[in-house]
């Protein structure tokens, strides 16, 4: 389990596992918009972290230059 803590979010914390096979499991995040964030936590589940990056990164929050989607892009990036 990799733990990263976010920047500019509502949310405080993403965790998540990477597999072998590049694949995203057990996203989980502390604070934020809990049932956006569990959606996100669902629709990512399995898929490949370079996909995750590539479909979340940039995506931003009202006025913030990020939201808890980009942070979660930012840190797959970082554990990759």
């Amino acid at each position: 389990m990799y733990t990263y803590k976010t920047v500019g979010t509502c949310s405080k914390q993403i965790s998540f596992d990477i597999d072998e096979n590049n694949k995203v499991h057990n996203v989980s995040f502390v604070g934020g918009c809990n049932g956006n964030l569990k959606a996100i936590s669902k629709l990512v589940e399995g898929m490949d972290a370079n996909k995750v990056i590539e479909i979340l990164e940039g995506n931003l929050c009202g006025m913030r230059n990020t939201s808890c989607a980009d942070q979660l892009a930012k840190a797959l990036k970082e554990r990759i």
